[in-house]
């Protein structure tokens, strides 16, 4: 199993959210969160001052896949996610050595 986590603009979680849907991902969990990679932040004007944006809006997927769906779940997500623009996002794998569904008890890919 994997678990991916992506950190994308917020104004394409649903878009990506329909995709894995499509290709069978049956669960995602969603934070919102603030950060900066290479940009660093960004400059705006309010009122006709200049502030420092040091920490940006982005939304933070995590999601449990089986191996064999990690590939299709991260192609989904870096082609929905997608803009062209600096700030598209990030997407890290990490592998999962088990799960447990507190319910049922079932355990590895049985619980996702």
């Amino acid at each position: 199993m994997k678990l991916i986590i992506a950190v994308i603009k917020p104004f394409k979680l649903e878009e990506v959210r329909e995709k894995l849907t499509e290709i069978g991902v049956q669960g995602l969990m969603v934070s919102e969160i603030k950060g900066y990679g290479r940009q660093g932040g960004h400059t705006e004007m309010y009122r006709g001052a200049e502030y420092v944006v040091n920490y940006i809006p982005k939304i933070r997927l995590e999601l449990v896949v089986q191996d064999n769906n990690s590939l299709k779940a991260i192609e989904v997500i870096s082609e929905t996610a997608k803009t062209g623009k600096i700030g598209d996002g990030k997407v890290f794998v990490l592998n999962v050595e088990d799960a447990l569904r507190i319910r049922t008890g079932e355990t590895g890919e049985n619980a996702i």
